[in-house]
């Protein structure tokens, strides 16, 4: 990504000093790129060197001890006003630290959260910067210069807030990227125990991206699905059902168990990649633990399923960012960052792995009306999942009844239907915890947070 990003700045009339800290992978760049007006470092001192003030570095460096090992050889070498952008994964809170240490030796630090990929990074990827607000000035023109155009012709790039807040918008990005991946995976799985073939699955895929799921993800899946090994096979059939991860989704439920936000569906999705890779604990229970029969029935080709399983994805992907968002206006008000949610969504309609036609009505709801509490409560968004709530019920049934697992499906639909739900059943809940710790209880009709204990 790092290079991709050079080379869009270059293509946007940018001089740029580049230095990796293995000398021959610079040597290997600055030779496939001969003839372009990029500088190559034998060092960070002398990447400073090349640089004009006020100085704009781009870190693109792994997440963790990395970020704190050459942020801390460039703030002995940079000097006041001079700007550091990490644009990595980096944790929020880590950033918060950083913009501190940074800060006292008179540095701009911006954590920006960049996502796209290595295509996205060549072309225009979404970012996301948040830190230093001193810094925005100097590095608006060039960050909205390399990032992707929205349709509508707005750069998918904006200042955040302060503080961690650019990483932690990207960490939410990436929590919601987490759900949207399982809830395709949950629908290829139906669709498969259906008996339909990767050729069938692919055209299935591609009729849902001609309508209100299209997105980025569903675009791949069919790609994928189309794509065929060298003994003519369906490819994804040979990779191996094990998901991997690399720590932010688990920030993400992480942060939101910290703020106390429901998000059940990013939840269960990392909890999903947990089960597969649970590999061979899973082939051992598979000879042990019965279930039904995993065949859901093709019913005259599906026809039905397959409207009904465009629902579930339908009503699961509102359902997930309408918790994405719940857990950043919650993270904005306990931080005081102030986050515009309407200008946050924006952001994400181009150059990002969750790019999606869903993003419109979403971006709609909040500039219609910037103090929405909850996605779900916008008009527009209501009718959309109320109109996906049969088949949303019906996929997840016949899932239940065939044994197969939709983590996703379900644990959203638990939350439209505890969201909407005027009572609950939580009023046990509080008289068990009081008969057996004495931890009171609120009243009905009366003031919440007057507390009430009783001897049951």
């Amino acid at each position: 990504m790092g290079q991709n990003l050079a080379l869009n700045l270059i293509d946007h009339g940018y001089r740029v000093a580049v230095n990796n800290r293995t000398a021959a992978v610079t040597e290997r760049f600055m030779h496939e790129q001969s003839g372009s007006s990029l500088v190559a470092a034998t060092d960070l001192a002398n990447l400073v060197e090349n640089l004009a003030r006020p100085r704009r570095i781009l870190l693109m460096v792994k997440a963790g001890p990395p970020v704190d090992e050459t942020l801390a050889t460039l703030l002995a070498i940079l000097e006041p006003g001079d700007i550091v952008i990490d644009g990595g994964n980096s944790f929020w809170e880590d950033t918060e630290r950083r913009i501190d240490r940074a800060g006292a030796a008179g540095i701009h630090l911006v954590g920006a959260g960049i996502s796209g990929g290595e295509e996205g990074a060549r072309h225009g990827p979404s970012i996301m910067p948040g830190g230093s607000a001193a810094a925005w000035p100097t590095i608006r023109e060039m960050l909205q210069a390399i990032a992707a155009k929205a349709p509508d012709g707005s750069p998918c790039c904006d200042w955040i807030g302060p503080g961690g807040s650019g990483h932690f918008v990207k960490m939410v990005h990436n929590g919601i990227e987490y759900g949207d991946m399982q809830v395709i995976a949950e629908a290829y799985d139906l669709m498969r125990a259906s008996g339909m073939s990767a050729d069938e699955m692919a055209d299935t895929f591609a009729r849902y991206n001609s309508g209100r799921l299209e997105s980025y993800l569903i675009e791949i899946t069919c790609q994928i699905l189309r794509r065929r090994d060298d003994d003519g096979r369906p490819l994804v059939d040979q990779v191996l059902d094990a998901a991997a991860q690399k720590g932010t989704g688990r920030w993400t439920v992480e942060s939101a168990l910290d703020l106390g936000q429901p998000l059940t569906l990013i939840s269960e999705a990392v909890f999903a990649r947990i089960v597969s890779s649970l590999k061979n604990e899973r082939i051992a229970a598979a000879r042990v633990l019965t279930g039904p029969s995993s065949a859901v029935g093709r019913r005259d080709r599906e026809d039905a399923d397959e409207t009904d399983i465009a629902d579930a994805l339908y009503g699961s992907k509102i359902v997930s960012y309408a918790q994405g968002f719940m857990l950043l206006r919650a993270a904005s008000q306990e931080r005081g960052w102030n986050l515009d949610l309407a200008a946050i969504a924006p952001l994400w309609r181009a150059g990002c792995i969750i790019r999606a036609a869903l993003l419109d009505p979403i971006t709609a709801a909040f500039r219609n009306d910037p103090g929405l509490v909850n996605l779900m409560l916008d008009p527009r968004v209501a009718t959309d999942i109320a109109s996906s709530q049969e088949g949303w019920r019906r996929t997840v049934t016949r899932a239940v009844m065939a044994g197969i697992p939709v983590p996703a499906y379900s644990s959203a639909l638990a939350f439209y239907d505890g969201y909407r739900s005027e009572r609950l059943p939580a009023n046990l809940i509080q008289a068990q915890r009081d008969l057996f710790g004495a931890h009171t209880y609120e009243r009905v009709g009366h003031p919440r947070g007057e507390a009430f204990h009783s001897e049951w």
